[in-house]
């Protein structure tokens, strides 16, 4: 019998897109997707989701690449302009677990722990969740399996008896590995699909 539902966060009920910042910085695509890939990349910002400290990694960036100073320290500065809105179909699907009262409700996530606080102000919905165990938090992140582990003992809940859906494949093996019934997400429609299979929802 299934008695927790664990939900990742970003591109699951979170649209987060350092895009939604750089477009409005970069006047070329492709130079903004250079600046992504090399500079601000997505293995930089995975190290501020495991803890460190982002004001101090923009200025040890910024001097790496001073040329793009500016560039650099609005990822800090202008942050929250990442920030696209919530997936509205993943959303009304929590909320119908929510309203359910079935199901133990949380979330594990790769996240700053100094940019979370700013997300929880944002999305009312993240006060639906029993608890949400962040990656900066911890100081460990997704796949790791020790941070599964924090959210097992943390929550008292057992894999075998829960679901876990995150949209990266690899966060997806770990928790399958670890005995979770896991949901690899890729968009609402499919999940409520997924939940309905596994005798969660309704058709």
């Amino acid at each position: 019998m299934i008695k927790t539902v664990v939900f990742d966060l970003g591109a699951v009920l979170i649209d987060w897109n350092p895009r939604y910042l750089y477009r409005k910085i970069f006047k070329e695509e492709k130079d903004m997707e250079w600046f992504l890939a090399n500079v601000c990349s997505h293995e930089w910002n995975n190290e501020l989701d495991a803890g460190l400290d982002m004001v101090e990694e923009t200025k040890e960036l910024a001097l790496q690449f001073p040329l793009f100073e500016a560039e650099i320290n609005a990822y800090h500065q202008r942050w929250e302009e990442m920030l696209g809105g919530q997936i509205d179909g993943t959303v009304e699907i929590l909320k119908t677990l929510r309203d359910s009262g079935d199901y133990k409700l949380l979330a594990l996530t790769n996240w700053s722990h100094q940019t979370f606080p700013i997300t929880r102000q944002k999305f009312d919905f993240l006060g639906w969740f029993e608890g949400i165990v962040v990656s900066g938090d911890e100081r460990l992140k997704k796949p790791d399996s020790r941070i599964y582990d924090v959210l097992i003992i943390r929550h008292d809940i057992s894999p075998s008896e829960s679901v876990f859906i995150d949209d990266s494949e690899r966060n997806f093996e770990t928790a399958k590995q670890l005995g979770f019934n896991a949901v690899h997400f890729t968009n609402p429609e499919r999940l409520r699909v997924d939940l309905v299979d596994l005798g969660i929802l309704r058709n």
